[in-house]
C-alpha cells in the first residue's frame, strides 16, 4: 500500500506537469466512458434486471398465433381461457386481461380512461402489492360483485395530483358507481399502459353472454404462473395437449385453413423484445467509441513516453525494473481513466430522462432506467479496464527493456528510421472502428430519409384530430348516434376557418392494433381456403376530403346512402387488387354476416399506410359511421390556417351539445405523422452522435500520430531537402505514410461493418445495412477527414530549414 500511495502521488505530480496531455486524455475518456455508462443504464434496466414482480421468472404470456391471415396472437375467448385454467397441469394460476376505454365521471372534467379489465387474482399472480389501499379480492370478478377500481401510479400522480386520500372515494364508470380501493406502485404495465383497472365483473362486454359462451369471440390476453419446478418446455407440451382437446370439441372455432396454434413466452421476453436489437446496437456502437478513445489515448501515451525517455532511463539506471516502471505508468493511466470515468458518469447522469423517453417507444420498462449502484460498478470496471488497456498496450508491444527501447526509438528517429509499428496499428484500429460506427449510423439515417420520403397516402397538413367519446348509456340507439354525429359535424363545420370536417372510428397512423373481418363475395363459393378479410373503417362522408384520401374509381358515399335499404362500401386499392385482380369491383356486393345483409361497393379509394410508414397498406373497407357505433372515435377538421387554433372552439362546440362527453388526444395529423417516425429518428440521432464522436476522436488520433512522426523525422526531412528533395516530395511522403494505416483501417472496418449488417437487419427499412452507397460515403468521409488531419503536419514538414538540419548533424 505504501508503494501504491507513492505511485499515486508521483503520478499526480507528473500529470499536473503535463496539463495539455492530461486534459485531452480525460476528456477523450470521459466521452467514451460516458456514452457507455448511459447506454448500459438502459440495457441493464431493460434487458438484464429481473422483472419487478415477485416470481417474475415464472410468469408467461400465452399466445394463439394464426397462419392465415398471419397474426402473432389472435387472443383467447372466455371458453378457451376456462379450458386452460381448469385443464392445465403445469400452471398454478391462469388469469385474463383485456383493455378498453371507458368514461370516468366524478374527478373533475369528464375523462376517457384506458382501463385494464382483469381477473381478481391478476395482481396476486404478478406479485404486485398496492402502494395505497389494496388490489382486488377473491370474488370481486364474479357477477353481482360490488364495483371497485384500482388506479395506476401514473394516473394517480398525473391526473389526481398524487392525493393519498383518494382511496375510498368513488367514481362513475359504465353507468355504475365504483369505489377506488387502491393505487398501484410504479411498475411496467404490459401489454398496455392503463389508467385504471377493474375486475371483469365491471365490464359489460366481458359479462355478456356473447363473450362468455362464444369461442369465436377472442379478445382476451392470458397470463399464467408456472408451478415450481415446471419449465417453459413442460408448459408448451401441456398447452398443446389442452388445445388438441379444444380443437376436437369445438371444430367450428378452429378451421383448418386458419392454422391456429398455441404457445407461451416468458413475460420478460415479451416486455423487452421490441427494444433488444436497438439497445444492443447502441451498446455495441458505444463500445466502439470507447475502443477508439482507448486507441487515441494509447497513442498520446506513446508520444508522452518518448518525451519521458530521460526520466525512464534514469529510473532504470537506478535499479527500477521493467515491472516497477510499468506499474508506475499503469497507475498514471488508471488515474486518468478514473477521472475520465467520473466525468463520463456525470455526463451520463444528464441523459437519464432522455434515455427513458427514447426507450418508452419500445418497452414499458423504460421507467426503470436510473444511475444506480450497478451502473456505478460498471463505470468503475470500464474505467479501470480502460486505464489498463491504453496504459499497458504501448509498453507491452516492446520486447526489450523499456529504457533501451526508448533510446533506440529516439536514435532511430534522428537517423531517419521508419514509423513504429504500434502507432500504425493504433491508427488503423481507430479508423476501422470508426467505419463500423459510421456505417451503422449511415444505415439508420438512410432508413429515416427513406421513411420521410414515403408517400403515406393522405395529406396531413392543416388537419386537427381529437377523440370524443359519448357515453354508451346515453346513446343507445342508431338514431341517437346518428343525430349526435350530425350535430357535431354541423356545429364544428360552421366555425370560421374550417374547410371540411369528419367523424371517423380512426385515422391513418393512429394508435391501435390491426383488426380484420372476414367477408364473402357474392357469386363466389367459399371453398376450404381462408376467407378474404377487410379492416373496417367507419367514417362520415367528409372524411376523404378532410384527410386528402383520393377517389380512384366509382364514387364516394354521401349522407343519402345511409338511408338506403342496402348498405354501401368503399374499398382501397390493395383490397381491389388482392380480391378482384383485373376485375372492376365497383357494383359488386359483399357480406360480413353470411348473407343476412349485403353491402354494395360503390368506389375504390387510395391506399394509406395505416399501421406505420414502414408497413405496407392493408386491405381496408370504408362504410358510413352511422352503420355502427362511435364510442371512442375521432373528430377530424381541415382548416385554412393553423389547425391547433381550432382545438378550443371544436371542444366547446362538442360540450355545447353534451357537456359529459370527454374530449382528449388533441393533435394535428402532421404531428401524428412525425410521431410515427420518432423511434427511428431517435435511434438515428443517437447512432449519428456516437459516430460523430468516433470520427472526431479518430481524426484527432490520426492527426496527432502524423504530427508526432513529423516531429521525430524533422532532421531527416531537412537532410532530404538539402540533398535536393522538393517540398512536394516531402509532402507526398508524409501523406503516404499517414494514409497507409488509414487505408488499412478502411478495409478492416468495411469487413466489420458487413458483419454488423446481420445484426441491424431488423432496424433498417427501405435500405440494406450493407448498402454500397453507404460504404462508399463512409469511406470517402473518413479518408477525407484523415487526409485533412494529415495535411497540417505534412505542411509543417515541408517548412524544415535544411541549413538548420545540417548544422544539427
Amino acid at each position: 500500500m505504501g508503494t501504491l500511495w507513492q505511485d499515486i502521488r508521483y503520478g499526480a505530480r507528473t500529470l499536473t506537469r503535463s496539463p495539455g496531455y492530461t486534459l485531452v486524455a480525460v476528456l477523450t475518456l470521459a466521452l467514451g466512458i460516458g456514452v457507455n455508462a448511459a447506454i448500459f443504464s438502459a440495457v441493464d434496466a431493460i434487458l438484464l434486471r429481473p422483472l419487478p414482480y415477485q416470481h417474475g421468472e415464472r410468469i408467461v404470456h400465452l399466445r394463439q398465433p394464426q397462419l392465415a391471415p398471419a397474426q402473432e396472437n389472435v387472443q383467447f375467448s372466455v371458453p378457451e381461457l376456462l379450458a386452460y385454467r381448469t385443464q392445465s397441469r403445469t400452471m398454478d394460476e391462469v388469469v385474463e386481461y383485456h383493455s378498453m376505454s371507458f368514461n370516468l365521471l366524478g374527478k373533475g372534467d369528464p375523462q376517457r380512461v384506458q382501463t385494464g379489465v382483469v381477473s381478481a387474482n391478476f395482481f396476486e399472480v404478478l406479485g404486485v402489492r398496492s402502494l395505497f389501499g389494496r388490489t382486488f379480492r377473491p370474488g370481486e370478478d364474479e357477477a353481482g360483485a360490488t364495483p371497485v377500481v384500482v388506479l395506476s401510479y401514473a394516473y394517480w400522480k398525473n391526473r389526481l395530483g398524487g392525493d393519498p386520500n383518494v382511496v375510498g372515494t368513488t367514481v362513475e364508470m359504465t353507468d355504475r358507481v365504483h369505489t377506488i380501493v387502491g393505487v398501484l406502485p410504479p411498475i411496467p404495465q404490459y401489454p398496455d399502459e392503463n389508467d385504471v383497472y377493474m375486475p371483469v365483473s365491471s365490464c359489460p362486454f366481458r359479462m355478456s353472454d356473447a363473450w362468455k359462451t362464444n369461442a369465436n369471440v377472442r379478445a382476451l390476453d392470458v397470463f399464467a404462473r408456472l408451478k415450481p419446478g415446471q419449465t417453459l418446455q413442460d408448459a408448451q407440451r401441456d398447452l398443446v395437449a389442452v388445445s388438441r382437446r379444444l380443437h376436437a370439441d369445438h371444430a367450428d372455432a378452429y378451421p383448418a385453413s386458419a392454422g391456429l396454434s398455441v404457445n407461451a413466452a416468458p413475460l420478460k421476453e415479451e416486455l423487452t423484445r421490441a427494444a433488444r436489437t436497438t439497445l444492443l446496437v447502441l451498446l455495441g456502437t458505444a463500445g466502439l467509441v470507447l475502443l477508439i478513445a482507448c486507441a487515441n489515448v494509447a497513442n498520446l501515451t506513446l508520444v508522452r513516453l518518448v518525451g519521458r525517455e530521460r526520466e525512464v532511463a534514469l529510473r532504470a539506471a537506478l535499479g527500477a525494473g521493467r515491472g516497477r516502471i510499468l506499474r508506475q505508468l499503469l497507475t498514471e493511466s488508471a488515474m486518468l481513466a478514473l477521472a475520465g470515468g467520473a466525468l463520463g458518469l456525470a455526463l451520463a447522469a444528464t441523459t437519464v430522462r432522455l434515455l427513458s423517453a427514447f426507450a418508452a417507444r419500445f418497452t414499458a420498462r423504460a421507467g426503470e432506467i436510473s444511475m444506480d449502484g450497478r451502473v456505478l460498478l460498471f463505470t468503475l470496471v470500464v474505467a479501470l479496464a480502460t486505464g489498463v488497456a491504453f496504459g499497458s498496450f504501448p509498453v507491452l508491444t516492446w520486447g526489450r527493456s523499456l529504457a533501451a527501447t526508448l533510446r533506440d526509438r529516439s536514435g532511430a528517429s534522428r537517423a531517419g528510421g521508419r514509423r513504429p509499428r504500434v502507432e500504425r496499428v493504433l491508427v488503423a484500429a481507430q479508423v476501422a472502428l470508426s467505419v463500423v460506427a459510421l456505417v451503422a449510423a449511415g444505415a439508420m439515417v438512410r432508413t429515416l430519409m427513406h421513411l420521410q420520403a414515403v408517400d403515406p397516402g393522405f395529406d396531413p397538413e392543416r388537419v386537427l384530430t381529437m377523440r370524443f367519446t359519448p357515453s354508451r348509456d346515453s346513446y343507445t340507439t342508431g338514431a341517437s348516434i346518428r343525430q349526435l354525429v350530425e350535430r357535431v359535424v354541423e356545429r364544428v363545420g360552421a366555425q370560421p376557418g374550417v374547410v371540411s370536417v369528419a367523424v371517423a372510428g380512426t385515422f391513418p397512423l393512429n394508435d391501435g392494433q390491426p383488426f380484420a373481418l372476414p367477408f364473402q363475395i357474392e357469386g363466389r363459393p367459399s371453398g376450404s381456403e381462408a376467407p378474404p378479410q377487410l379492416e373496417p373503417r367507419g367514417t362520415t362522408p367528409g372524411y376523404f376530403k378532410t384527410v386528402g384520401l383520393p377517389l380512384v374509381r366509382g364514387r364516394l358515399y354521401t349522407a343519402a346512402d345511409r338511408d338506403t335499404a342496402n348498405g354501401v362500401l368503399l374499398i382501397n386499392q390493395t383490397a381491389a387488387r388482392r380480391y378482384w385482380g383485373a376485375e372492376d369491383p365497383v357494383g359488386k356486393r359483399v357480406t360480413f354476416d353470411n348473407g343476412t345483409t349485403w353491402l354494395t361497393i360503390v368506389g375504390v379509394v387510395g391506399d394509406v399506410r395505416q399501421w406505420g410508414l414502414d408497413h405496407e397498406p392493408t386491405a381496408e373497407g370504408y362504410a358510413p359511421i352511422a352503420e355502427g357505433a362511435i364510442f371512442g372515435t375521432s373528430l377530424l377538421v381541415r382548416t385554412a390556417a393553423d389547425p391547433l387554433r381550432m382545438a378550443g372552439r371544436a371542444r366547446d362546440a362538442i360540450h355545447e351539445i353534451d357537456p359529459t362527453i370527454p374530449v382528449d388526444r388533441v393533435r394535428t395529423l402532421a404531428q401524428v405523422r412525425d410521431d410515427s417516425l420518432a423511434a427511428p429518428r431517435l435511434t438515428a440521432t443517437l447512432l449519428a452522435l456516437f459516430a460523430g464522436l468516433a470520427l472526431l476522436i479518430a481524426a484527432a488520433g490520426v492527426g496527432g500520430a502524423v504530427a508526432f512522426s513529423v516531429s521525430r523525422r524533422s532532421h531527416e526531412f531537412g537532410v532530404r531537402m538539402a540533398l535536393g528533395a522538393r517540398r512536394a516530395d516531402v509532402l507526398r511522403t508524409v501523406l503516404r505514410d499517414g494514409m497507409t494505416p488509414v487505408l488499412a483501417g478502411l478495409v478492416l472496418g468495411s469487413a466489420g461493418a458487413l458483419a454488423l449488417g446481420r445484426v441491424m437487419s431488423g432496424l433498417v427499412v427501405g435500405v440494406t445495412p450493407t448498402d454500397p452507397r453507404t460504404f462508399v460515403a463512409v469511406c470517402a468521409v473518413l479518408a477525407g477527414v484523415s487526409a485533412a488531419a494529415c495535411l497540417g503536419p505534412a505542411r509543417r514538414a515541408t517548412g524544415v530549414d535544411p541549413a538548420v538540419a545540417l548544422r544539427s548533424d
